[in-house]
């Protein structure tokens, strides 16, 4: 049975999240699997891998390819360099524990390139917060600098309106008593 260590997509519509499985290649691509490897998920970044380093390289070690994009991963996580390294072991080139220290010194050196890369991100990430807030109060100072004239405009304008508006009323009061005056007058009679 000619197994593959390939991705079993899962998540949504535009939103995948993937399995990284051990699975028969005749098997449908989210069918049947032998094992469960791991879990890729590309929607983050950098993208999150959780793997089980020891059982992708047994399955390995056992004949199993991996596809591209699963080779990619395996590299990415260091279990094909694992995979090599006990290689020299089989051949008597290295000991156990001469694997174990340049896989862990490996390790080491790929999660400070992560963490590098994500601090990397969070600043430029920081930067462009900042930009948009100076651009943002910009273009408000700028809006009340604008508004300001505006505004003594329609305080002078409304100056005038209530001005206006005091003497009409002043102008219609005696005219609007004198016909309750004589609406009144007609009440009594």
């Amino acid at each position: 049975m000619p197994v593959k260590i390939r991705l079993q997509r899962h998540g949504k519509k535009g939103k995948p999240f993937y399995w990284v499985v051990a699975a028969d290649s005749r098997a449908k691509r989210d069918g049947k699997f032998l094992e469960k490897l791991g879990t890729y998920n590309p929607n983050t970044n950098p993208a999150s891998i959780d793997l089980d380093i020891d059982g992708s390289v047994k399955w390995l070690q056992n004949g199993a390819q991996p596809t591209d994009t699963a080779r990619a991963i395996l590299s990415y996580k260091g279990v094909l360099l694992k995979h090599h390294l006990l290689g020299g072991v089989r051949k008597g080139a290295l000991t156990e524990e001469q694997v174990e220290e340049k896989f862990k010194a490996w390790l080491e050196e790929k999660e400070a390139a992560v963490q590098a890369k994500k601090d990397g991100l969070s600043k430029v990430e920081a930067e462009a917060r900042a930009k948009a807030l100076e651009a943002e109060k910009e273009v408000n100072e700028k809006r009340a600098a604008a508004a300001l004239p505006e505004e003594e405009v329609a305080e002078e304008a409304a100056e005038e309106t209530t001005e206006a508006a005091t003497e009409e009323v002043a102008a219609e009061a005696p005219a609007e008593e004198a016909p309750a005056a004589e609406e009144a007058a007609k009440e009594e009679e």
